[in-house]
């Protein structure tokens, strides 16, 4: 016996499933760069070190990025609704456990689960909003799903920044496990769907991929705390090595692989997917080391530095849109080439930042590089899914967003390990300042903003000279990774154009 729905029942339903979809994938980016603003606070009130605290953030995108193909491979085969509600479940536990518990492991670890939860609510999302709209209906549906990951991703510091404010760093948390629970309340409008060809997880390639990304976060991290020739960390580059070697060889040899590597003999999807990982150092990291330098170094508060962060986010919202206009009359690439070299120009220009560093210095910089990134985000998921052929399309994307999370991964660990390293060589051996401590963990208080706290150990006739000396060298570290992702970003800029140009097919030879 079939059941008949009306139209208005699949209005309704297709209305319900885009709220619902473009809330929870936009608050899924506001808890990576929301996240960022309390980290200070997190770090004072649990008594942290830094990478203790650095993993609030890593683990989270670290799961994220490691288990999003075995997730949508889950939701194909167990059904995309079933698997949207479990992750929101998970998801919201884990992310209100953070926001009750007092110990930072048990904290990293439900970031971790968290980001898992993530994984599976993204992967079903896309496909349940496929399966709501068709036609032109569906490319407006997917916009606003673009639209909600710039918005979440935007509004994320600010938000925080005011709830760090009001209620301390535990609400962030708290209000996001709210905003998921009530998603939850419209799943049982959603309708199921599953493959009916799904095979299952690939978990040899799942096991590798996964195993390769934590064995190189690891190495990232514990490099500037162990010195980069330390014998564990030298191990963990290995591991990193030889895991994604064996990554490559059981993909190659899968019938059906969730990665497919013969996409990347394709030069514009794989400029396409190099762009998100280039963005991710002089965008992603930005929003997360920046808030701490504002909070530790120019003394700024919480909520001061997310309104801050807003020069750098809100033309993430406004420029997609311009985006898609310019798109109608100059080439995407020329487009995604200039908006590199936005973001190049605004992390060189950005370098004018210090401790006496106001909203009035930061305007210039803060909005040429969230320009940049505005007209990248509305050209990208579009030009993912438009450089291969369409029967690849769902592959395509996968492993886009897979390597965009990647990047963002990767970038964070990185940054976050390079500013450590420059700062600790810039502090020296703190012989005039022995009772701040080892010149490593006075390196590791200053990165994560707690300037304050390291100051007070520090005789009262010393103090103003220590503060100035650690946040000089602090900030010297900071102008030097900018200049980095400067040259970057400019150089990135031609190679990605040059890729994505039209290469003509060529017609076979006839005999």
């Amino acid at each position: 016996m079939s059941t008949t729905v009306s139209p208005a029942t699949s209005r309704a339903t297709a209305t319900i499933t885009l709220i619902a979809v473009c809330v929870s994938c936009g608050l899924l980016p506001a808890s990576l760069t929301g996240t960022s603003i309390a980290l200070p606070d997190i770090g004072s009130d649990l008594g942290a070190d830094l990478v203790s605290v650095q993993w609030v953030v890593n683990a989270y995108n670290l799961a994220f990025a490691s288990v999003m193909l075995a997730a949508g491979a889950l939701a194909d085969l167990v059904g995309r609704k079933r698997m949207f509600g479990i992750g929101l479940v998970v998801f919201l536990a884990c992310t209100a456990g953070v926001g009750v518990v007092s110990d930072i492991v048990l904290v990293d670890v439900l970031r971790a689960l968290a980001g898992v939860g993530a994984a599976m609510v993204l992967t079903s999302a896309s496909a349940l909003l496929a399966q709501a709209f068709d036609g032109p209906a569906r490319l407006k549906a997917f916009g606003l799903l673009g639209s909600s990951f710039g918005l979440g991703l935007a509004l994320g510091p600010s938000t925080s920044g005011l709830l760090v404010s009001l209620w301390g760093w535990r609400a962030v948390f708290l209000a996001h496990a709210v905003i998921a629970a009530a998603v939850l309340f419209a799943l049982p409008a959603l309708r199921e769907s599953r493959d009916p060809d799904a095979t299952g997880v690939d978990w040899p390639g799942t096991t590798t991929f996964s195993g390769a990304l934590v064995a190189l976060t690891l190495a990232l991290v514990e490099g500037p705390q162990r010195g980069w020739d330390d014998g564990l960390v030298l191990a963990l580059f290995v591991v990193f090595a030889v895991l994604i070697a064996a990554f490559v060889a059981v993909e190659r040899r899968q019938a059906r692989p969730m990665f497919d590597l013969g996409l990347f003999r394709q030069p514009r999807f794989v400029a396409v997917c190099l762009m998100p990982v280039l963005l991710a150092f002089g965008f992603v990291c930005l929003l997360v080391f920046l808030p701490s330098f504002f909070i530790g170094i120019t003394g700024m508060g919480a909520r001061q530095a997310g309104l801050t962060m807003l020069l750098l986010t809100v033309p993430v919202l406004v420029f997609p849109v311009v985006a898609g206009t310019l798109a109608k009359t100059i080439p995407a690439r020329v487009l995604l080439g200039v908006s590199l070299l936005l973001v190049a120009a605004g992390a060189a220009w950005l370098t004018v930042i210090d401790r006496d560093a106001t909203a009035g210095t930061l305007i210039g910089p803060l909005l040429v590089i969230g320009t940049g990134v505005g007209i990248s985000f509305g050209l990208l998921d579009g030009a993912a899914i438009g450089s291969v052929e369409p029967a690849r399309a769902g592959m395509a994307a996968g492993m886009f967003n897979t390597m965009r999370l990647t990047g963002e991964a990767v970038a964070i660990a990185g940054m976050g390990s390079l500013l450590v390293s420059l700062t600790r060589g810039g502090l020296g051996d703190l012989a005039d300042y022995p009772a701040a401590g080892a010149v490593g963990e006075v390196a590791n208080k200053v990165a994560q903003g707690e300037v304050t706290a390291v100051a007070a150990r520090v005789g009262e006739t010393q103090r103003a000279a220590f503060v100035d000396f650690v946040s000089g060298s602090y900030t010297s570290a900071f102008h030097t990774v900018l200049w980095i992702l400067a040259a970057v970003c400019a150089l990135g800029a031609p190679v990605i154009a040059v890729m994505l140009r039209e290469r003509p097919v060529p017609n076979p030879v006839e005999a």
